[in-house]
């Protein structure tokens, strides 16, 4: 979210602005950091209610606050076709590998174990399948022999920022086609 913010704020991502930050714990990280950026907040919390309720009460305060465009950061939940219709090919999420390998949870963890050499980070649209949207950009890491997991992570962290970023900042200009569950750039006019 910080790396995004700022990224709009520099112009690297142009015709945008955060409308809205969301989280389901009050004390995210994100939301506090959100805050002192001066963006405005809200709290929508998942107990006791069914995911249909969690994700509507979202929905509805996104459209209040005219989100075309949710960006997840840290939303370690799958969405439901309820949220994911509600913004068809405009949810973008962050992925800690190189989808689709090593979907979901302890993205690095898994790369470690299989002996991958590379690993790295992906930029997909949301659909309700786990990490299986279409993709949009992705990084290459080098994975190192005496990696571990913090280690690896922290590599891949470094280049989430500017990617996330880049992807956005392409989605945002329009200047894309989706072919299947590619994302293709559209050649500059000459």
């Amino acid at each position: 979210m910080i790396a995004l913010s700022e990224a709009i704020s520099r112009g690297a991502v142009r015709n945008a602005k955060i409308a809205l930050v969301v989280s389901d714990k009050s004390n995210a990280a994100g939301l506090l950091a959100a805050k002192e950026l001066g963006h405005e907040t809200l709290v929508v919390e998942r107990s006791k209610r069914t995911r249909q309720e969690h994700e509507t009460e979202i929905i509805e305060a996104l459209r209040q606050h005219q989100v075309d465009l949710v960006c997840l950061a840290g939303f370690m939940r799958l969405l439901s076709p309820c949220f994911t219709n509600a913004f068809p090919q405009r949810i973008l999420n962050i992925h800690p590998s190189l989808l689709p390998s090593f979907p979901g949870l302890d993205a690095q963890k898994q790369a470690i174990e299989h002996g991958a050499k590379f690993s790295g980070c992906t930029v997909h649209f949301v659909d309700d399948t786990l990490d299986g949207g279409p993709i949009i950009a992705q990084r290459v890491v080098p994975v190192l022999a005496d990696d571990t997991e913090a280690t690896l992570a922290a590599r891949i962290l470094e280049q989430e920022h500017s990617l996330y970023a880049e992807a956005l900042a392409l989605v945002v200009s329009g200047q894309f086609d989706i072919a299947g569950r590619r994302v293709v750039k559209k050649a500059a006019r000459k």
